[in-house]
């Protein structure tokens, strides 16, 4: 249960004790400070079941598919480049990858990657530079897995084939840029 979540039950708890402390009150008490307490502890019931509904609509943000296909080749420091597909909201937009690579980077290899592209509000946040510490290794095939991020939050979550030989263990750097239709 996140912090925001567990104030507002809290909150919301806090209020309903309060209204009902107030209600049970003997008749004598029952003064304009008591109905000020009353209007009180109905506000702040109100504010927090508004704040609780609030929580619970889903967020925004927006999921799409991806495709990667690139070529990485180096020794010591290596560089990639290849393009891909997004498909987002029912539209297909297509993207250029490339980037280097530093620390052991060994052979060459292809890859071909697919998943999900998270955190989107439209489909130009999946451009950018996605950063990642990588470890691999293809000698004729491989699997290969690797989760991303950009500095607009947008998540890319990929796992797929590789071919080749190489070895690699790297801070790759990977600009996307959608490509004009």
């Amino acid at each position: 249960m996140t912090a925001r979540r567990a104030y507002v039950i809290d909150e919301s708890r806090n209020a309903l004790s309060s209204c009902r402390s107030a209600a049970t009150r003997q008749p004598y008490d029952r003064n304009i400070n008591m109905r000020l307490q009353i209007a009180r502890c109905l506000t702040r019931l109100a504010v927090a079941t508004l704040l609780s509904a609030a929580l619970s609509l889903p967020a925004h943000a927006d999921s799409g598919k991806v495709r990667f296909k690139f070529f990485k080749a180096g020794w010591f420091i290596g560089a990639q480049a290849g393009s891909g597909i997004l498909s987002y909201r029912g539209e297909m937009y297509p993207f250029r990858i490339g980037g280097v690579s530093a620390g052991l980077t060994f052979g060459g290899s292809s890859t071909d990657l697919v998943g999900t592209a998270q955190n989107m509000r439209q489909a130009s946040d999946i451009e950018g530079i996605y950063t990642a510490l990588g470890a691999g290794v293809a000698v004729g095939a491989g699997r290969r897995a690797i989760q991303m991020r950009n500095a607009k939050g947008v998540v890319l979550t990929l796992e797929g084939e590789q071919l080749g030989l190489q070895f690699d263990l790297d801070l790759s750097g990977m600009n996307v840029s959608i490509q004009n239709q």
